[in-house]
């Protein structure tokens, strides 16, 4: 497995100081959140992009790939009733996944709370089918480019729509495409009623990313959660991917947040 950091927790450090303290800290890669880069991921030239990678590539720190897609943005949601809205989240899912590639990534996960939101007056059976259809090209786009799309479940304090990992597979096996997945985040799993290491079982060998947090939003180490279980069943089912910690409570600061997270991870995982 290779460990991650998400980038907005360095949100106010200039990218190659956040680059570099991740590595000293023990990080084999960064997860990076475009919103802390640019508005919209179409703001960021190609020059810049080239720039990225190589200052992750000076770090000797790879990246993983990109998420918080669709925050801050307007005008977009993948199931929206109006079609414009469905267009334009189609369009730039299209052009955040060759983003995620020209920086150096190979995995876009996509939780958009807000942006995926079940309104009112659509039903659950529309919002999956267009949801579907918006993520159709983006999803061409990956499978050339190399990227995995990883939905994420999320709680219901966050969102109505894909709240279980159950959900969220079911939807993400209707892309039919090795290059559309799911997710796990443990403070999501964590608001199902079946045991964690059941719901990571469950999804052996159809999720491509893990996101390390404690249902307090803060790190890990710095909550309740045991991630000696966790570990043992990520072991168990053979997942050999990035365990990224995100975090939602940066109380403690970038340095205390980054390394406790770190020295966390490494005790559960016998490093």
């Amino acid at each position: 497995m290779r460990f991650t950091i998400c980038s907005e927790i360095f949100k106010e450090w200039p990218l190659p100081r956040a680059f570099a303290y991740a590595r000293q800290a023990g990080y084999e890669a960064m997860e990076i959140a475009p919103f802390t880069l640019a508005k919209l991921v179409t703001d960021i030239s190609a020059e810049r992009r080239r720039e990225i990678r190589q200052q992750a590539a000076d770090a000797g720190i790879a990246i993983s790939g990109i998420h918080w897609v669709l925050a801050y943005t307007d005008g977009m949601h993948v199931n929206h009733p109006d079609a414009a809205w469905r267009d334009r989240a189609r369009d730039y899912l299209a052009a955040a996944v060759e983003f995620c590639a020209d920086i150096g990534g190979t995995h876009m996960i996509f939780g958009s709370p807000q942006r995926r939101e079940i309104l009112p007056g659509v039903t659950l059976e529309q919002a999956k089918d267009w949801t579907v259809e918006t993520f159709r090209p983006a999803t061409r786009v990956a499978e050339t480019r190399g990227i995995t799309i990883c939905l994420e479940p999320l709680s219901p304090a966050e969102t109505n729509f894909l709240i279980t990992a159950a959900d969220t597979l079911a939807l993400a096996r209707r892309m039919e495409s090795p290059a559309f997945k799911i997710m796990l985040d443990v403070k999501a799993m964590l608001s199902e009623s079946t045991p964690l290491p059941d719901i990571i079982r469950a999804s052996r060998g159809e999720f491509a990313y893990f996101h390390a947090n404690d249902r307090n939003l803060k790190g890990p180490g710095f909550g309740e959660v045991d991630f000696k279980p966790i570990a043992a069943t990520l072991k168990e089912v053979g997942y050999n991917g990035h365990v990224s910690v995100e975090v939602f409570n940066f109380d403690e600061g970038p340095e205390i947040i980054a390394t406790k997270s770190r020295e966390t991870l490494r005790a559960a995982f016998g490093e």
